[in-house]
């Protein structure tokens, strides 16, 4: 049985890393403002496959295997702070442009835009981290098994970034339109958004924390 407060701390970490900016918002986001909301909803399915995946491997006990082999552990984050600062140098460089700005995007087919967004989520170092570092240590052993803990956590994780990344999608081309009439507002969502990337690539590149292993 999983804890009542563990959920709730998943929760809450769910909703802070999904609420900054990162790979799955930038991508919805231009998704949806390039060819509309359902799109962007095909792109969101392949993100939550993507998480699906990571949720599969926590089940199975993947942190473990972090746990035991520490260097595949430093190799995903120094991959991920890289992956981040280009995101945050693409943002902050000068001519950088939005999240929200319209882009110049081919229009993809749902079987192109699902396997993209399932790319993206795979590629997304904090779904890693997240997966590999955080959740584990959510799960009490002496509660019962540890890998139906890592499901129900991982579900929970799921639905608050699906309901999150699912009213961006609606919100997109509002936000967009809201932003292209304020130049200035663009240029603040912009900088905001890449000193955030940016400071996570940082702590990223330097945390010293060790990967949690839920072992029975």
């Amino acid at each position: 049985m999983v804890e009542w407060t563990a959920m709730a701390g998943i929760s809450l970490v769910a909703l802070g890393m999904v609420l900054t900016p990162g790979p799955n918002m930038i991508y919805l986001v231009s998704r949806t403002i390039t060819q509309g909301r359902k799109a962007g909803f095909v792109s969101l399915a392949g993100i939550a496959g993507g998480v699906f995946v990571y949720l599969v491997g926590a089940v199975a006990g993947i942190s473990a295997i972090f746990a035991l082999v520490p260097a595949l552990y430093t190799a995903l984050k120094i991959a991920g702070a890289v992956y981040l600062l280009w995101l945050a140098w693409q943002a902050l460089r000068p001519g950088g442009t939005s999240a929200f700005a319209p882009k110049d995007l081919q229009v993809d087919p749902p079987r192109r835009l699902f396997a993209m967004g399932m790319l993206t989520s795979l590629l997304n170092p904090k779904l890693a981290i997240l997966y590999v570092s955080l959740l584990p240590q959510f799960i009490d052993p002496a509660s019962g098994p540890v890998a139906a803990q890592s499901l129900v956590l991982g579900l929970t994780q799921m639905a608050v970034g699906i309901t999150v990344n699912g009213l961006i999608v609606c919100g997109a081309g509002g936000i967009a339109a809201f932003l292209a009439e304020r130049p200035l507002w663009t240029r603040i969502q912009r900088y905001f958004m890449g000193t955030v990337l940016g400071a996570m690539a940082i702590h990223l590149a330097v945390d010293k924390t060790r990967p949690a292993a839920a072992l029975p």
